[in-house]
């Protein structure tokens, strides 16, 4: 954001006692905080750069080391700023099965909770691909009403959700077939009407899916809306970069951050207003950081603004 909105850039340069700020590897940003893991160490870090707060852990039991397979989100508390939750998730593949597999961290208690899994979609028989189902640790999860989303890729892919509410894993298969479709990009999203969506890319042609319940209670995928985003802006500046890649996607706005060769670009989902960023050779995924902050509110109980450095 421009001035006088935009947080200052120090804010957001992790620091911590031990001095290993820079071992923890980004999970993703949910709700104004910055989930972190160290593998080495087996612990995960919740910071709200904004007050900086930080509030580290170990890792829950079912979780024997927090590698690139791990993925999670953090959210807070629902009527408590002081206070939230982390959801780790990991698929555990072997001969005998394939499932994934959830548990919960509160702030408030200080544990974990009880495992939680489900079974993956089983590998097709006349498959020429060699990976069962696993979390794209690329995509963070997004959050759609009360339940988190996470893409599967693999053998097929899909969409893991966890209800928050009632505490469940499932699988919901996604709209399209990707592996059909050559070079495609697609992400999770927020429909416009509120519910899940799926945002599926192939060059410039964008898919807009949105998942509806009928009054059976049946949920089914429903074709929301189709453009070509290269004529919402400048086709040269597009083409001159080549093709789009999705590098990030901002839940709370509907913004999906896109990729040339050569710049990157944001796009709002519900306006359809595409804007270019900054040019870059760059090629990494975006974690959108967004957050509402009021003054005296602080994860783990902490109070005031930036001075409050370390506050667990």
């Amino acid at each position: 954001m421009e001035p006088p909105n935009r947080v200052p850039e120090g804010r957001f340069s992790l620091q911590l006692d031990d001095g290993e700020g820079a071992r923890f590897l980004l999970i993703g940003c949910h709700q104004g905080l910055v989930l972190s893991r160290h593998r080495l160490l087996n612990q995960l870090l919740v910071w709200d750069p904004v007050t900086g707060d930080q509030h580290r852990f170990a890792r829950p039991l079912g979780f024997e080391t927090l590698g690139p397979s791990v993925h999670g989100a953090v959210l807070r508390a629902a009527g408590d700023v002081h206070h939230f939750q982390v959801v780790l998730v990991r698929t555990e593949i072997s001969e005998q099965h394939s499932r994934a597999i959830a548990s919960v961290y509160s702030s408030e208690t200080g544990i974990w909770g009880n495992l939680m899994s489900t079974p993956l979609p089983p590998k097709a028989s006349n498959s020429l691909l060699l990976f069962p189902p696993r979390i794209n640790t690329v995509f963070p999860g997004v959050q759609v009403g009360d339940s988190l989303y996470w893409l599967l890729s693999g053998i097929t892919a899909g969409i893991l959700e966890f209800d928050l509410g009632r505490q469940s894993l499932s699988v919901i298969h996604v709209p399209v077939d990707i592996y059909a479709r050559g070079s495609s990009h697609f992400t999770v999203m927020r429909a416009d009407d509120g519910g899940l969506g799926f945002f599926f890319l192939s060059r410039f042609t964008t898919q807009l899916w949105k998942r509806k319940i009928d009054s059976d209670g049946v949920a089914s995928w429903v074709m929301g809306r189709t453009f070509e985003i290269d004529k919402l802006f400048s086709l040269n500046s597009l083409k001159w970069g080549g093709v789009l890649t999705i590098r990030g996607f901002a839940e709370d706005n509907n913004v999906v951050f896109l990729s040339t060769a050569t710049s990157l670009f944001m796009l709002q989902l519900e306006s359809l207003q595409l804007k270019k960023l900054f040019d870059t050779t760059i090629v990494g995924f975006y974690h959108p950081f967004e957050s509402v902050y009021a003054a005296g509110t602080g994860i783990g109980g902490g109070h005031g603004g930036p001075e409050l450095l370390h506050n667990t």
